[in-house]
């Protein structure tokens, strides 16, 4: 049997695109904060920041013998990609919105699965620090060198939402936090492509203008995330 060509792929029919149903998150209104608030918070940004290609040890990470942390904002954090395609991470305030943030990574999801079947991943998105007339916030950064586990796997790039993404999102968006495969739509895969993901709640501290760590909290009382930390952190820096 012959190998199926690109036109073949292309003349196939491709299954419908779901009606979206996420929404805008809504708008957030900057807090008065007291004198003694700020002055802990300039303490705080004046703590160095760990590069990110170190190990980083456990007495950084949030207390999670309890199950709960007690600062920080509750994310959703997917990851999603075709087996031998890219990974892409997309941040949801809750799952009934519209991605807050996507980066595709030059990481296959494959080699990503290699390496959670191994234990903790920690991923490391990091840039260089700008002037201060071109400052823009963290997350608005629009290209990132990454690292898996102390290895330099390649770049991340921020882009808008595709359709392709918010299919996922609105797939998912009775789900919480979970693993497994959806359907595929792209037409490089083919219609019988499978979308593998992993999806989970994450806390996300903003510990400066240029530091930010997203730590997946594990249900469960998972005892290795206990003893260890979060099986899954995330963290963006600018140094």
């Amino acid at each position: 049997m012959g190998a199926t060509s690109t036109e073949e792929i292309l003349d196939k029919p491709q299954p419908p695109k779901l009606s979206i149903s996420l929404i805008e998150p809504p708008k957030k209104h900057k807090k008065h904060r007291s004198k003694p608030f700020r002055t802990f918070q300039n303490i705080w940004r004046s703590i160095p920041i760990i590069s990110p290609i170190c190990k980083f040890p456990n007495d950084v990470l949030p207390d999670t013998t309890n199950g709960s942390t007690h600062t920080g904002i509750r994310v959703t954090g997917t990851l999603f990609g075709y087996r031998k395609g890219r990974v892409s991470l997309a941040l949801q305030e809750n799952p009934g919105f519209l991605p807050s943030l996507v980066v595709e990574l030059d990481m296959q999801f494959n080699a990503l699965k290699k390496e959670m079947s191994i234990g903790t991943v920690r991923i490391a998105f990091e840039c260089e620090k700008r002037v201060e007339k071109d400052k823009r916030k963290l997350l608005e950064e629009p290209i990132w060198s990454v690292f898996c586990n102390g290895n330099k796997i390649g770049y991340g790039v921020k882009r808008e939402a595709n359709d392709e993404d918010l299919n996922v999102m609105e797939l998912l968006k009775n789900m919480s936090m979970g693993a497994g495969v959806l359907p595929g739509i792209s037409c490089i895969e083919g219609v019988d492509g499978e979308m593998a993901y992993m999806r989970g709640h994450f806390q996300h501290f903003v510990g400066s203008k240029d530091s930010e760590t997203l730590y997946m909290l594990c249900p469960y009382g998972n005892t290795n995330a206990t003893r260890n930390g979060p099986e899954l952190s995330i963290f963006f820096v600018r140094i």
